[in-house]
């Protein structure tokens, strides 16, 4: 096993590293990452890593975008992780059955709302000024 090691190692030790854009590429990538992944820092392979990283994140955001949370389930997603009732959003967006209004998808947030919300609970305004 040490001596396939070794192999793969200078196999791949003046590798040059170019834009991953196929699936093939990436499971290359992939491949190489497991086997330098403890280099370290600042030595040939450190920076082999580091440069490898890059480029599989630049691809993996690429092929498997993760798009924003919906506003109405993000604060529903953060008000269960504080343990909070719709009575406790009351004293944030006004009254009881507008969170109600808003929870249930029939009321629009208003600015005043997000930018409460923002800093009641922390939730990005890019998440809930997101249509829904």
């Amino acid at each position: 096993m040490l001596n396939m090691i070794k192999l793969t190692h200078l196999k791949y030790k003046k590798m040059e590293w170019k834009v991953i854009k196929t699936e093939k590429d990436y499971q290359r990538a992939l491949k190489r990452l497991e086997i330098i992944f403890d280099s370290k820092k600042g030595s040939h392979e450190g920076d082999e890593l580091e440069l490898l990283g890059l480029l599989l994140d630049n691809y993996e955001k690429d092929k498997f975008p993760i798009d924003l949370p919906d506003p109405i389930e993000a604060i529903k997603f953060r008000m269960e992780q504080l343990g909070y009732k719709q009575k406790d959003l009351a004293e944030v967006m006004g009254l009881k059955s507008r969170v109600s209004e808003v929870l249930n998808r029939k009321r629009k947030l208003t600015l005043d709302m997000i930018r409460k919300l923002n800093e009641v609970l922390g939730i990005p305004t890019a998440i809930l000024v997101k249509d829904y």
